[in-house]
């Protein structure tokens, strides 16, 4: 189970579960290669080599971009079997037969890595997979263990994963909105505006999603039983993004028409399905 914060709800934990076996590729032959990187007849020693997967060499590392097999291209290939793959990385041209690719688990990227690899806008279907990189990205956020810069760095690359698991998924705006406050509401309630952000825009934010007023929110809640399921739903979602907003008011200055309007949904908040 996630992390309970101050606003009630709870963040993803790191990373956990049953353990799979790791993937690993021996390389046949080297078909083509460039700087940018190659293709490869491999056979699969163990575990599944999906499309999207990162394979290290040394500390060096290669992407498996795409799957060839018998003229088709495939998203997986297992244990036992021959496939010709793309690979990208400039190693390429340096592979040998009979050399083992290993897939790199989720938990094994380096927050450098990440962090480099998030800059160039990869493929949503390239690993770490958004939702495993949002669980495993939250996990080292809330890491006591760790030095507030690098928790505030995976902060960064949380964020930038939920957005990609949004994306990945097609989810509906509020939803979107949900996730990312939790994350900015998280970093501001541990490390403070400034650092953790800005509490400011953690509620702007939000309340542009909000296509009613406290008041219309309200006037709908009394009655919510006899509402449309879709409205129902609509309102539920809005019920779930107000407690970050409540959770950064503190930070917002006395007097200012924001913090007006969060405490207004606030005292609506308690009323929605």
């Amino acid at each position: 189970m996630g992390a309970r914060t101050a606003a009630g709800g709870s963040l993803p934990a790191g990373e956990g579960g049953p353990g799979v076996a790791i993937a690993e590729l021996q390389v046949y032959s080297v078909e083509e290669a460039d700087v940018t990187g190659g293709v490869c007849v491999v056979r699969c020693l163990g575990g599944v080599a999906r499309a999207g997967q990162v394979y290290a060499v040394g500390e060096l590392r290669l992407g498996l971009r795409r799957i060839e097999r018998y003229g088709r291209t495939v998203a997986f290939f297992d244990a036992g079997q021959v496939a010709k793959v793309h690979l990208t990385g400039a190693l390429v041209a340096l592979l040998t037969r009979g050399q083992v690719l290993t897939a790199v688990p989720p938990g094994g990227h380096a927050l450098e890595d990440i962090e480099a690899w998030l800059a160039t806008d990869p493929p949503l279907l390239d690993e770490p997979r958004p939702l495993t990189l949002r669980t495993l990205a939250v996990g080292r956020m809330q890491g006591d263990w760790l030095p507030e810069g690098t928790r505030l760095r995976w902060g960064a690359v949380a964020l930038a994963a939920t957005h990609r698991k949004a994306e990945w998924e097609g989810s509906h705006p509020l939803d979107r909105a949900v996730e990312v406050a939790a994350v900015r509401g998280y970093l501001i309630d541990r490390f403070g505006p400034g650092r953790g952000g800005d509490p400011a825009e953690l509620c702007r934010d939000a309340l542009a999603l909000i296509d009613l007023t406290p008041a219309e929110a309200a006037a709908e809640a009394r009655t919510w039983r006899d509402l449309p399921r879709a409205r129902i739903q609509h309102l539920r979602r809005i019920k779930l993004l107000l407690p970050w907003t409540a959770l950064v008011r503190p930070h917002l200055a006395e007097g200012d028409p924001l913090a007006a309007a969060v405490d207004a949904w606030s005292q609506v908040r308690p009323q929605l399905p």
